[in-house]
């Protein structure tokens, strides 16, 4: 009999189980692959460690105040051992067709540098910055909501629901009208890469806080992102948890329509486990597929309306050699072939990416041990890869195999047409595709965010840390936002709801 039982160990698990273990709760984890960290995690390939989901973070440097919060949050479940190095600033740079712009931090510092590229849209810009403030407290009120008991929520929904409700329902693309110069709405809204949802849909509030979170600075974990893991299941194991691997929940038990267990297979064995609070942490679709149909129906039929998000193929990339003297550095790159920045890879196989992100993890963390490497990241549509989303199993064929290749090939020669000098420091290079996401990470269609992020899913009231089964909650980033920072405050908040003196802690 356990505290609590943690089903996936992606963030927003291993930060649910770790802060029960920090009020001595003993907490089982359990993950269905070899590896602990769900996107966090890295793999090596020969000589070259990669890293599968995390490229840059916000919230994690030494500002004292909001701004650093997240960082207070980590310091405190990992015991200090989790630490955070600066990336280059500019952080982000944008490439358009006769333009490119780095954005810089703090806020005030990207502002300028705008104003001076663009001083006939002095105006749009203030409106600009004006609504993104604005619409980063709708965002906050929005995860208010999410997190505080369904009576209270209504009252604050009464308050401040219309203010919520505007900003999530204004798309990017709507805000982006206010400016007049092609260029300058390139830039603003380019960064949707950042939580996976194109601006003809993606809710403004979202877009202004995603972006917002690295107002004071852009960070990448010392050590790459496996040191999650690392110093997170230790915290667990401190207090008699346990993080067991390769194990396959299939059902959630109950009793009387409470919560109290899972039923999980490892090995070929089936085993039970029980606890007083279930935290599930493997997304709303493959959670719904645990538990009884007729439990909750209406709410389990209001999670199903909506669909999984925008997909991606990876494109990983070792070198030899000295690639900052070849043009790269700590910097992201976001690489448009025109000024239309939402459009999709729908044609994967016949047309190059509309749209490319460029990391080089190798140059932003000061540990890295290995050869350098670079990481490509192209949001594509999902249909591409239709035909052999459906088909289980590992074993690709050959039609698949033949398909990858040729996007491979592709985007390689892409990214080396950005990137000319280290055309000759290439030694080696594999590609992910949503195959690899939903085999890896049982993502549905190997969404890169899980859950579409609309307006419609961002208000919907049955998207809360607690679900309506008794002792069953939600962590992750369904239940929050997209990205590191919002799946782990999800799991906190779940956490928080199965012992209550998290609340001031969270709130410290």
């Amino acid at each position: 009999m356990w505290d609590a039982i943690v089903i996936g160990s992606g963030i927003g698990g291993l930060a649910a189980a770790a802060a029960l273990a920090r009020r001595e709760q003993r907490v089982l984890v359990l993950e269905q692959h070899e590896v602990a960290g769900g996107l966090t995690q890295t793999f090596r390939r020969q000589d070259w460690t990669f890293a599968t989901g995390v490229h840059y973070l916000g919230g994690v440097g030494p500002d004292p105040g909001p701004e650093g919060e997240f960082g207070r949050l980590l310091a405190w479940l990992t015991g200090g051992a989790l630490q955070f190095a600066p990336c280059a600033n500019p952080y982000d740079i944008v490439h358009l067709p006769g333009c490119e712009f780095g954005i810089a931090h703090p806020e005030g510092a990207f502002r300028a540098a705008l104003e001076e590229r663009f001083p006939h849209e002095a105006a749009a810009i203030d409106g600009w910055f004006a609504a993104c403030e604005a619409a980063r407290h709708g965002a906050f009120t929005l995860f208010a909501l999410r997190a505080m008991p369904r009576w209270l929520a209504g009252g604050l929904r009464l308050w401040r629901g219309r203010e919520v409700e505007h900003w999530l329902r204004r798309t990017l693309a709507e805000q982006l009208t206010h400016i007049g110069d092609p260029a300058l709405r390139g830039i603003l809204g380019a960064r949707w890469g950042d939580y996976g949802e194109p601006p003809q849909r993606a809710p403004f509030a979202v877009h202004a806080l995603v972006t917002g979170s690295y107002n004071a600075g852009a960070y990448y974990p010392v050590g790459g992102p496996a040191r999650f893991a690392q110093t997170l299941v230790p915290v667990i194991e401190g207090e008699d948890g346990e993080v067991r691997l390769g194990c396959e929940v299939r059902r959630i038990l109950t009793v009387d329509g409470h919560a109290c267990g899972v039923e999980y297979e490892t090995h070929g064995e089936r085993r039970l486990a029980q606890a007083e609070h279930v935290i599930s942490d493997i997304g709303v679709v493959n959670t719904l597929a645990c538990l009884d149909e007729d439990l909750a129906a209406p709410w389990q039929a209001a999670l199903r309306e909506f669909a999984p998000g925008l997909s991606y193929v990876g494109l990983y990339i070792g070198f030899e050699g000295d690639i900052a003297q070849a043009g790269a550095s700590s910097a992201n790159h976001w690489i448009f072939r025109s000024a239309d920045i939402g459009a999709l890879w729908d044609a994967p196989a016949d047309e190059d990416a509309p749209s490319m992100f460029v990391s080089f993890p190798s140059l932003k963390d000061p540990a890295h041990a290995g050869k350098p490497t670079a990481e490509i990241v192209a949001p594509v549509d999902a249909r591409a890869f239709e035909r052999w989303l459906a088909q289980p199993g590992a074993q690709r064929p050959q039609d698949y195999l033949a398909f990858k290749g040729w996007i491979e090939d592709r985007l390689l020669a892409q990214f080396l047409r950005h990137f000319p000098g280290l055309q000759g420091m290439v030694r080696f290079h594999e590609l992910s595709t949503p195959l690899t996401q939903q085999r890896y990470v049982r993502s549905p269609d190997g969404a890169m965010y899980g859950l579409e992020v609309s307006a419609e899913r961002m208000l919907s009231p049955a998207l809360h840390v607690r679900s309506p089964i008794p002792g069953l909650l939600l962590a992750g980033q369904d239940v929050v936002s997209p990205g590191v920072q919002g799946a782990c405050m999800g799991g906190l908040l779940a956490a928080a709801w199965a012992e209550p003196s998290l609340w001031t802690r969270l709130h410290h």
